[in-house]
C-alpha cells in the first residue's frame, strides 16, 4: 500500500482515518470491519483499555501509538491526540484510531471526528458494542426487561472540566430512568448515591458494580444504594468498572451463571 506521504506529487495529500470501536474486551464481541481494518492500517493510534488479543490483530508493518489515558496518567491530552491522528493522515493512507468501547459513546469520537472534518480529512465511524450494555449482559443483568425497567440512561460518573453544564444531575435521573448505567463511576460513587437518595429513590434500590467486564477476569460486587459505597471500601473494589443501578440488578442471581461462551480469548 502507497502512503499519502508518497505519492508522487500529493505530499499534502491527507489519507482517511477510521473511528474504530474495540467494544468493551472481548476479543470475539470485535466487529469485522475493524478487524479488517486492523489487518490493513499502517498506522494505528489506540487506547488504553483496548484489550491485548484486539491489538495483536493489528497488520505486523503498521506503526503502534498508544495514547490511553488513565486515571491521574495521561500520555497526551485530547487536543494533542486530534493534532497526532491530524500529523499521522498526512502521512498515511490508512489510520485507525481505535477507542475502547464504541467511539461516540463517552469515547470522545465526536471531538476527534470534529477536528478532522475541520481540516478536510476524510473520516468513517466503525461502531463497537458498548460496555454499558455488554458488560452487566456479560454478568447476566438485563438493562431493560419487560416486567421491571421500560427506560435505561447511560451517564458518564467522571466529568469533565469546562464542559457545556456543570453536572449530572441525579436527582433527576433518579425519577426518569427506571436503569442507570455509569460508566467509570467508581470514584464519584459516594456522592453520586448521595444525590440518588436525596431523590427519594429506597436505600434498598439494587446496585452492581462489574470490573473488568468481559475480560477473563471479570468481577461483580452486589449491593444497594445504602451499603455499596461501604462494601467498595471494604473489598478494595477498583476501576475500571461499570455500575448498574435498578431492580435490573436482581437478575444477576439468576442469570449471573448464565456468561456468554465460545469467547476467543487466548
Amino acid at each position: 500500500m502507497v502512503s499519502a506521504a508518497t505519492r508522487p506529487g500529493n505530499r499534502s495529500v491527507y489519507g482517511k482515518v477510521y473511528l474504530v470501536g474495540a467494544g468493551p474486551g472481548d476479543p470475539g464481541l470485535f466487529t469485522l470491519r475493524g478487524k479488517g481494518l486492523l489487518e490493513c492500517a499502517e498506522v494505528v493510534i489506540h487506547d488504553a483499555l483496548v484489550s491485548a488479543p484486539i491489538l495483536a490483530m493489528i497488520n505486523p508493518q503498521a506503526a503502534v501509538i498508544n495514547v490511553g489515558k488513565r486515571r491521574g496518567r495521561h500520555s497526551l491530552n485530547q487536543t494533542e491526540i486530534n493534532q497526532l491522528i491530524i500529523e499521522q493522515a498526512r502521512l498515511h493512507a490508512v489510520v485507525v484510531r481505535l477507542k475502547g468501547g464504541d467511539p461516540f459513546v463517552f469515547g470522545r469520537g465526536g471531538e476527534e471526528m470534529a477536528a478532522l472534518v475541520e481540516m478536510g480529512i476524510a473520516v468513517e465511524i466503525v461502531p463497537g458494542i458498548t460496555a454499558g450494555v455488554a458488560v452487566p449482559a456479560y454478568a447476566g443483568i438485563p438493562v431493560t426487561h419487560r416486567s421491571q425497567s421500560s427506560s435505561v440512561t447511560f451517564v458518564t460518573g467522571h466529568e469533565a472540566a469546562g464542559k457545556y453544564r456543570p453536572k449530572v444531575n441525579w436527582r433527576a435521573l433518579a425519577q426518569g430512568s427506571e436503569t442507570i448505567v455509569v460508566y467509570m463511576g467508581i470514584h464519584n460513587l459516594g456522592p453520586i448515591t448521595t444525590e440518588l437518595l436525596a431523590a427519594d429513590l429506597s436505600p434498598e434500590t439494587p446496585v452492581a458494580l462489574i470490573r473488568w467486564g468481559t475480560y477473563p477476569q471479570q468481577e461483580t460486587l452486589i449491593g444497594t444504594l445504602q451499603t455499596i459505597v461501604d462494601q467498595v471500601a471494604e473489598v478494595g473494589f477498583e476501576a475500571p468498572a461499570v455500575a448498574v443501578i435498578g431492580p435490573v440488578v436482581s437478575w444477576h442471581e439468576i442469570f449471573g451463571h448464565c456468561r456468554p461462551t465460545g469467547t476467543i480469548w487466548p
